[in-house]
């Protein structure tokens, strides 16, 4: 079987991408929120939205980060080579991300992202995991581990892009690279 050429991949529309994220469309989102390296945690900031005050209480447990929340994170990264976003194009899905956490912050926690490129040779696989791992890794604690990986079957170099994805060195490398970080906060200037 051919690959086919997908210059037009099945777009989703914004308002049909599942998301708690009520009363705004996700374009619509302040630029720059990406560059601070340590923000407050998603369920952190909805705890505190929910209770409607900053007290802190010692006997409020902080929930458990959730898949929903991890969606909402990346699913606003702009694609590399479409003007759409990642949830958009379907290359992220909610059902194709887990999270084990138990919302303890003295434990380890870890998440698990499945990318579906648009098509089966995507030259940019790597590059779109890899601002899917920097998305995470500024909007988390320390304490979560990320296991990012193209869904199988959906890439034809699909073990050379998931070890990639997934070896310390390489990302390390890779984030050095000032080109690089230049194309990534440009695919990250659509995130909330």
């Amino acid at each position: 079987m051919s690959d086919p050429i997908n210059a037009n991949p099945e777009v989703i529309d914004v308002s049909a991408l599942p998301t708690r994220n009520k009363g705004q469309s996700q374009l619509d989102l302040p630029l720059g929120a990406f560059l601070d390296t340590h923000p407050t945690p998603l369920s952190l900031i909805q705890n505190e939205s929910a209770s409607g005050s900053d007290d802190d209480d010692d006997d409020d447990e902080p929930e458990p980060i959730d898949s929903q929340e991890i969606y909402d994170l990346i699913a606003t990264i702009s694609d590399p080579e479409h003007p759409l976003t990642l949830g958009q194009l379907a290359v992220v899905k909610l059902e194709d991300i887990w999270v084990h956490d138990t919302g303890d912050k003295n434990k380890m926690a870890e998440i698990v992202v499945k990318i579906t490129p648009t098509i089966t040779h995507c030259s940019l696989a790597t590059l779109i995991g890899l601002g899917i791992r920097v998305r995470l890794e500024r909007a988390l604690p320390p304490r979560f581990r990320f296991t990012i990986t193209v869904k199988e079957g959906t890439h034809q170099s699909e073990n050379q892009v998931n070890k990639q994805l997934n070896d310390k060195e390489r990302v390390a490398a890779a984030c050095e690279n000032e080109q690089l970080l230049g194309v990534i906060s440009g695919m990250l200037a659509t995130c909330q």
